[in-house]
């Protein structure tokens, strides 16, 4: 009996992942709200920044082909899905919509309340028959996020039951590890439920400063996210850079995943930020100069993201 072809996900509905024939951006956010502090920096309200947002992934569509964005923001973190299949139609860019749980101080109450088998029946529901009333499906669980080296008992929680709910129902797990630390606590942790590495992103690994914990993320097969791009007041591009460079030397370009993680709107071009652009117009220009060719470039863009979020091996561009 054959297997299914696989689709990837989006918020207009699925399609076929050698559909996608330019690059795409790996972790963004296109609406979100982390404010607990009332300053309204964190913040990309439906509405109010809709239309910046949807101008710049249309720009980006023009001048470099984007094609895809992976939206990680999911519960508790200002999840919008209507407003997220709005921008996808407006901008031409599909968009894949995500579930689970942030790191703990963003948890919502269902997580003390539930157990790990509790919460993982939560995310399958959402993926199954759509968020809310939408009948938007996701098509990845994340940002499942942890701080520290080790996470703390809440996220472990959430961090088993997006396992079991990637293993009942297809999709792959992005993480986030808070200043790139905990990668390998959370992988521990997700393997132990029986969830393949190739189905796991360990996020934020370029604000940590440690190749070796790279090379030994990506040997397990999971991928190793560089997803803060332009983030200079996290980590400077050119660590970033050395960073990717010698995960690329070591042999793990089908490892590395790439992004800029837009989460306040300080961030958007319109407001002076560097935007979701930065990784195509500021980033690449660098990775070229220092070797790198168009081929490796679309594995690291388009062919990487594809293959972690559908199991597809896609084609070269």
């Amino acid at each position: 009996m054959n297997s299914p072809a696989p689709v990837l996900r989006t918020v207009l509905g699925d399609i076929a992942p050698d559909a996608v024939r330019g690059p795409a951006l790996a972790h963004e956010h296109l609406v979100l709200d982390l404010d607990h502090r009332g300053d309204g920096g964190a913040v990309l309200a439906a509405g109010r920044h809709t239309a910046a947002v949807t101008a710049e992934l249309a720009a980006l569509r023009e001048e470099y082909g984007l094609a895809l964005v992976v939206e990680l923001t999911c519960r508790g973190m200002g999840r919008d899905v209507r407003t997220l299949a709005r921008i996808s139609r407006d901008a031409q860019v599909a968009v894949v919509a995500a579930t689970g749980w942030y790191y703990e101080p963003f948890h919502t109450p269902e997580i003390d309340r539930g157990s790990v088998a509790d919460l993982a029946a939560t995310l399958v529901r959402e993926i199954e028959d759509g968020i809310g009333t939408t009948g938007i499906r996701p098509g990845v669980l994340g940002e499942i996020g942890s701080h520290g080296d080790i996470p703390a008992p809440p996220e472990s929680k959430v961090l088993r039951a997006s396992a079991r709910a990637a293993l009942a129902t297809g999709l792959s797990v992005a993480t986030h590890a808070q200043l790139g630390r905990g990668g390998l606590a959370q992988l521990e942790l997700l393997t132990a439920e029986g969830l393949p590495p190739h189905r796991i992103s360990l996020g934020h690994q370029d604000l940590l400063d440690d190749p070796a914990v790279h090379r030994e993320l990506a040997a397990s097969g999971a991928y190793v996210a560089f997803d803060t791009v332009g983030k200079d007041s996290y980590q400077s591009d050119d660590t970033r850079l050395r960073l990717l460079l010698a995960l690329l030397e070591a042999g793990h370009a089908d490892r590395a995943l790439l992004s800029c993680d837009i989460s306040r709107h300080g961030y958007l071009t319109s407001e002076g930020g560097q935007g979701y652009g930065h990784l195509f117009g500021s980033f690449l220009p660098e990775v070229r100069a220092a070797g790198v060719d168009d081929d490796l470039i679309d594995l690291l863009t388009r062919r990487n993201p594809l293959r972690f979020l559908s199991g597809a091996n896609v084609e070269e561009s």
